[in-house]
């Protein structure tokens, strides 16, 4: 998967601004290409678990269809463990074509971005290309 630098670091921002709580949000791609990044409020202000708001969700999915892109990556923050599906993110995961974008600050100073996909429970690995 790739990431243009421009969205990684929006995404590494959007998760050290919501710190010590768990980011969320959502890139879209038209063609295969992220275009559109959508940070969305996590509504329940965690650092263990998020959710997000459902008007703002509501918005971003039909703007992105409106302007005829794809809901590419589903993107989250863990504050203080490993950029890894928890057991809760695998069971909420419900965008089967959608990839899992996970940013780890537990070192806060290099963040680590990785992406999975999440079909039936299943978790896969993507190597990330941050361009």
């Amino acid at each position: 998967m790739e990431i243009p630098q421009e969205f990684a670091d929006a995404m590494v921002k959007h998760s050290l601004e919501d710190d010590p709580d768990e980011c969320c949000g959502i890139l879209a791609s038209k063609d295969g290409k992220i275009v559109k990044h959508y940070p969305m409020t996590n509504s329940e202000h965690s650092p263990f678990r998020y959710s997000m708001d459902s008007k703002e969700l509501f918005h971003a999915y039909r703007d992105i269809e409106d302007s005829g892109c794809d809901l590419a990556v589903i993107y989250h923050s863990h504050t203080h463990s490993p950029a890894y599906p928890s057991a809760t993110d695998v069971r909420l995961a419900t965008w089967p074509e959608a990839y899992y974008v996970l940013v780890s600050l537990m070192d806060k100073k290099a963040p680590d971005i990785r992406a999975y996909t999440i079909v039936d429970g299943q978790v896969t690995e993507d190597t990330v290309t941050i361009s």
